[in-house]
């Protein structure tokens, strides 16, 4: 019986909203969620336009005060407890933490007004954001199929009656909280203005949305994969889209890695060879390579470049999976240093797992015409010569490198994505190409920046055998030496044709990734 028992959010919302309806200080227009039971567009916008700053000031204000319990002028989870519970709206001390973590600027644990304010103009974007995923009829409104729909796209089913009771009656905070209603006119749909009312002071996320849109590690390949890998949603893993997602990733790292291999060559040639009296230029570079061994000897060492693409990022997918249920999570989006710790730990077991052919890869490129007749013989010549512990040489710098390297690739990616999302993501969590493509590139290229030094030792390590006469030296003697002979520049040799590759091989990686899905028959959304 909804008329018995009015939504206790009202009270809340009727001390933000103005008497046209619509939240003061909102950057979000109405758009078409706002067509509801609320008005039109128009409507609203006119009405907005009488009301007064110092009356919007007055109301949030009210609210404010209703709110601070100890009236101290912030609002501590404490007052949200106590101010939200006498105005019916029952919280758990884990959203009223997100309350207060999301709107605390000055990180006091606490929220004086303006923090208050700016937490509710950006959660209503957030809310806009996920009215409009659940609204696929794009109507203004959410009806029973459209909720059995989205509940199912997160891998849960329910029924059209189960979906009518959702739309009827939702039971906030604890099991023995008041029950509110969401749709409170009892028409079985639910337009912005209920959405809105209902949802005022509860954290959300668009979490499904932002993880279809925002991968990473699945679609840029720059040729070294030390990125932690992208989450998927319940229903690509239900669905095995999964898989699908991970083998266009890899057929777009091979495609990637191919078309900028004369770069990477290039770039180990003056690693390894490169010094103040050898200054080996990019145009001299190229130049040698062809002179050496025609045009086809720029794809040395592309071959298994290639090949080990598929093993690593499979070894590496599975222990990421395995190692966040070893963590006790099992949340669809895992906060940052969570990502971080898993997937850092992830690819270490991947390189460990397939690191002799990274060295495979080193040699081969280093290789002078007739040297191997091919991979296989590359190998027996090594083990032969230098035996297995050569197939290791350079291990410990190539690990420490994949902290900076994913750290700070992530934190880079993470802050350019919230920044989008927090001032442009208006109806959709979906970013563009441009967008996606310019942030794949700035945290890709701060991360090698970052982890750079250790890959030149890393790489000269590997090639030291390949070298005649080099004698063996530790990773910190080669640091050592390289300082006192080349100084700190020496250890950023090559990075310019590394840097040159970065465009380039997002941008591919990316086009023919999304080619791939199409061919497999992954759904863009």
């Amino acid at each position: 019986m909804p008329g018995a028992r009015r939504s206790l959010a009202s009270p809340v919302v009727s001390g933000v909203l103005c008497p046209c309806g619509s939240p003061h200080g909102s950057a979000v227009e109405s758009g078409s969620g706002g067509g509801g039971s609320g008005g039109g567009g128009n409507a609203g916008s006119s009405g907005r336009s009488l009301c007064e700053a110092s009356e919007q000031d007055r109301r949030l204000r009210a609210l404010f005060q209703k709110l601070d319990v100890n009236r101290d002028g912030a609002l501590c989870i404490h007052d949200l407890a106590v101010g939200l519970g006498r105005l019916g709206l029952h919280r758990t001390e884990l959203d009223l933490r997100k309350i207060v973590k999301a709107g605390d600027k000055d990180l006091d644990g606490q929220l004086d007004f303006e923090e208050f304010v700016h937490y509710l103009q950006d959660h209503e974007k957030k809310l806009r954001l996920v009215f409009k995923s659940l609204d696929k009829k794009n109507d203004g409104r959410i009806d029973a199929q459209e909720i059995v729909q989205s509940l199912r796209d997160l891998g849960v089913k329910i029924s059209e009656q189960q979906a009518e009771k959702i739309l009827k009656r939702i039971r906030t905070g604890h099991f023995w909280g008041p029950v509110t209603y969401m749709d409170k006119n009892g028409t079985m749909t639910i337009d912005w203005n209920e959405w809105r009312d209902y949802h005022l002071l509860h954290p959300v996320e668009n979490i499904p949305e932002i993880i279809l849109y925002w991968k990473h590690s699945t679609i840029f390949d720059v040729g070294e994969n030390l990125t932690v890998p992208d989450e998927f949603t319940v229903e690509e893993r239900q669905t095995g889209m999964w898989w699908r997602h991970l083998v266009a990733g890899g057929g777009a790292g091979a495609v990637s890695r191919t078309c900028t291999a004369p770069l990477d060559r290039l770039k180990v040639l003056m690693q390894v060879h490169a010094s103040r009296s050898n200054n080996m230029c990019i145009i001299g570079g190229f130049t040698q390579m062809i002179r050496e061994g025609g045009p086809r000897s720029l794809w040395r060492g592309n071959g298994i470049n290639v090949l080990k693409i598929a093993p690593e990022s499979a070894i590496k997918f599975m222990a990421y999976e395995q190692i966040k249920r070893f963590i006790g999570t099992d949340q669809e989006m895992l906060r940052i240093h969570e990502r971080l710790l898993a997937g850092s730990l992830a690819g270490a077991i991947a390189q460990s797992s397939i690191y002799p052919m990274e060295v495979l890869k080193t040699r081969m490129a280093l290789r002078k015409t007739g040297q191997y007749s091919g991979m296989l013989d590359c190998a027996k010549n090594i083990l032969a010569k230098e035996g297995m512990a050569a197939f290791y040489k350079g291990y410990i710098p190539n690990m420490l490198g994949i902290i900076p390297y994913a750290g700070i690739d992530l934190a880079v990616y993470e802050t350019l994505k919230n920044t989008w999302l927090q001032r442009y993501a208006v109806n959709s969590a979906d970013p563009g190409v441009f967008v996606l493509l310019a942030c794949g590139t700035i945290s890709s290229t701060c991360g090698q920046l970052a982890s750079y030094p250790l890959a030149l030792v890393r790489t000269r390590m590997q090639a030291q055998a390949s070298v005649e006469g080099a004698p063996e030296v530790t990773m910190r003697g080669l640091f050592k030496h390289i300082l006192k002979t080349e100084g700190a520049f020496g250890l950023y040799r090559g990075l310019a044709p590394n840097f040159m590759k970065v465009i380039p091989a997002v941008s591919i990686s990316y086009v023919v990734y999304e080619n791939l899905k199409m061919t497999l028959g992954v759904d863009s959304r």
